[in-house]
């Protein structure tokens, strides 16, 4: 008869960033071994609980003994096995490990030979029996860097195990994992527990330990369940929550039984940057700031406690005293550093090291200056603004503020540039400079911000490539591979020459210090990057084709893939995309410099037609490149289909007239020119 299996591990408190990760995983190993064993009837179901005290699942349909297997087990051959008539020592020895005689041995066929085999039925192993190597197992393979030991034990686990429950239905499953018997007793919450818990039934499970225990197992319905109380709370106060899912989700990895409770600090700490005070409550205190509907921070926040009391005061004005103290931290940190202007904090970048083998941040910011000034004055803007705000772009590193929370780097550069008088384009370059910082991250605003950016990015990329430091595998330990998506997203957006800007960068670095071949390494791995970039919203041939053009300036890139897919639509498209790969072949033979084709050794109709065609193909061509028209000119090559169909049929390229051979290679070579004006169409469908 199929039950539910529960397995429940007690813990001391399991890292709270990592719990929704470890009790998935748990849960799934779990279920994939039972599923293995054969020991569950029909699909299988599971469901993973995690709280902070905790890892459990539940496995729907476990059935308590294996099914009964039928088992081939093969041996030698006939061949090896039988030698005129009397058994080699190798049959005998399988024969004997079978514990059968060789009279009851069947011949079979194993699909190349006849072999020997044994076949019988085994019994089905038990629950019991099978369910301490798949516990063992799912440990095993949970993510934990680190383990440790607790007490005289010679066990591991990421924290130390104090109990074990296996329940099959209202039967306890007998088995041993780290050192504890499984049993049905497990303990509640740490304060609100009614004491030890003895379970019943495994479909019970998160009903009792919630009813006796006050504990929510589930990971997704307690952090549902704050969720929903956090967005009650807010909305009755008008105003919304300050906070992303991974603080979401460490509070829930938190707490037990959640209760969210709303407190409030002194409104004058709201002269602070809402940015720092924000980042101290989340941060520090795991705290949700609340922001009014402009968006401003309110001097009020919630918290969610793991206590549910009748009289929360006490927990309320306790976190209230904490949080006051750490806001005063920041409100000091801010006040000290409106002492001293940014500009005169610059000497300071010279004790600050970058990097030992490329100098310090201040020797970084006079690179930064020159790059973004050139970089500003071809997008069109005004150099003597982009230099300034390189060169106070990384003077908020050395400030009281930013030292104790890095995360604000940009940001209170922004806010004391303000404070100094800068342009207010000059402070918004400050910050946004560090943007985009992830995927999906918003571009800098201006040009003069877009210019201190790319500056940034691409110093850090030629430099630190240039130096040997490539990222490899998994590791990237300067975030190149970052840096460049970066790039790539704003050149996006700006009429910017790739192979323009690395070469000013790379001219910027003290000569020799930098590998010979860094400018073209570090293209390739932009354009490998930009290929993964645009493979999440493009056809993989269709990047493909448009990047085998290497592409020097991208701000026209998203027209071309858009071409390059109304092109593959069309019903000549496949065969234009076939007939320019046998160009291009062809081409790769030619044994001499291509030029112009010469009309008086065109010898057959095909091959005049399809010069005629290609002659009329060209300005229409070239009229839609000028105006960027990329569809227009890939849609004009169907014109010229018949003619290229005609021409492979009746005319023999490489032919023994090695003037007449030069003059047809030299009349694909201009087809193909035409053909891959917008991208290399070979690669279509590939």
């Amino acid at each position: 008869m199929t039950q539910t299996l529960l397995i429940e591990l007690l813990t001391e408190e399991l890292p709270p960033k990592a719990l929704n990760n470890l009790g998935n995983h748990f849960a799934q190993s779990i279920a994939e071994g039972l599923e293995k064993a054969q020991l569950i009837d029909g699909t299988t179901q599971y469901t993973a609980y995690a709280s902070p005290r905790r890892l459990a699942v539940s496995v729907a349909n476990v059935k308590p003994v294996q099914a009964d297997q039928h088992v081939v087990r093969k041996g030698v051959s006939v061949a090896a096995g039988m030698k005129d008539g009397v058994p080699t020592k190798a049959l005998e020895g399988f024969a004997r490990s079978c514990g059968v005689e060789i009279g009851s041995l069947k011949i079979i066929h194993d699909g190349k030979q006849d072999v020997y085999a044994h076949e019988f039925t085994q019994a089905g192993q038990t629950l019991a029996a099978l369910l301490g190597e798949i516990i063992n197992t799912a440990i095993k393979k949970l993510p934990i860097p680190k383990v440790m030991r607790w007490g005289s034990s010679t066990h591991t686990f990421v924290r130390p195990v104090h109990g074990l429950v296996v329940l099959h239905g209202a039967d306890v499953v007998p088995v041993n994992v780290l050192g504890l018997d499984s049993g049905r007793q497990t303990l509640g919450h740490r304060f609100l527990s009614q004491g030890e818990i003895v379970l019943a039934q495994a479909d019970d499970y998160a009903q009792q330990i919630a009813e006796q225990g006050k504990v929510i197992a589930s990971f997704a319905k307690r952090r549902a369940a704050i969720k929903a109380e956090l967005d009650k709370v807010s909305g009755s106060l008008n105003a919304r929550v300050a906070a992303d899912d991974a603080l979401l989700d460490e509070v829930t990895a938190l707490v037990e039984y959640p209760v969210v409770l709303q407190a409030e600090f002194e409104a004058h700490f709201l002269a602070v940057p809402q940015e720092c005070l924000i980042l101290t409550m989340q941060q520090n205190q795991k705290y949700f700031p609340l922001l009014d509907q402009n968006g401003k921070l309110m001097n009020r926040f919630l918290l969610v406690s793991n206590l549910q009391t009748a009289d929360p005061s006490h927990i309320i004005h306790g976190n209230e005293r904490v949080l006051r103290a750490r806001l005063s931290d920041a409100e000091f940190f801010y006040k000290q550093d409106q002492k001293a202007t940014l500009e005169s904090r610059l000497p300071k970048l010279e004790h600050v090291v970058y990097h030992n083998k490329i100098g310090s941040q201040a020797q970084r910011i006079d690179r930064l200056q020159t790059i973004a000034a050139h970089i500003a004055e071809q997008l069109g803007t005004d150099r003597a603004t982009a230099e300034r705000a390189a060169r106070l772009a990384k003077a908020d590193l050395v400030t009281e503020m930013v030292g104790e929370f890095p995360e604000l780097q940009g940001t209170m550069g922004k806010y004391y540039a303000v404070l100094d008088g800068e342009q207010p384009e000059i402070a918004a370059a400050i910050e946004q400079h560090y943007q985009p910082r992830f995927a999906g991250d918003k571009l800098p605003e201006s040009p003069i911000a877009t210019a201190v950016a790319l500056a940034d990015k691409l110093e850090t990329l030629v430099g630190i490539w240039g130096i040997g430091l490539i990222p490899t595998g998994d590791k990237d330990p300067y975030a190149l591979r970052r840096a460049a998506l970066g790039v790539l997203r704003m050149l996006m957006n700006s009429p910017l020459s790739i192979n323009d800007l690395l070469t000013t960068v790379a001219a910027q670095f003290p000569r020799d210090l930098l590998a010979a071949n860094t400018v073209t390494e570090v293209a390739d791995f932009m354009q490998a990057r930009l290929a993964v970039l645009l493979q999440n919203d493009y056809a993989q041939d269709t990047v493909a084709a448009v990047l085998a053009q290497r592409p020097d300036r991208l701000d026209d890139l998203a027209d071309k893939l858009q071409a390059v897919e109304s092109f593959k639509k069309l019903p000549e498209a496949a065969a234009l995309a076939a007939a320019n790969k046998r160009v291009q072949n062809l081409l790769k033979k030619a044994d001499a410099q291509l030029g112009a084709v010469q009309e008086n050794l065109l010898q057959e109709d095909a091959e005049r037609a399809l010069f005629a065609a290609t002659q009329a193909l060209r300005p229409t061509v070239q009229a839609a490149l000028a105006k960027h028209d990329f569809q227009a000119a890939l849609t004009a090559l169907a014109a010229v289909k018949p003619q290229v169909d005609a021409f492979f049929d009746n005319v023999m390229v490489m032919a023994d007239d090695a003037a007449v051979k030069q003059n047809r290679l030299n009349l694909l070579n201009e087809l193909s020119q035409l053909m891959n004006a917008v991208a290399d169409i070979s690669l279509l469908g590939e």
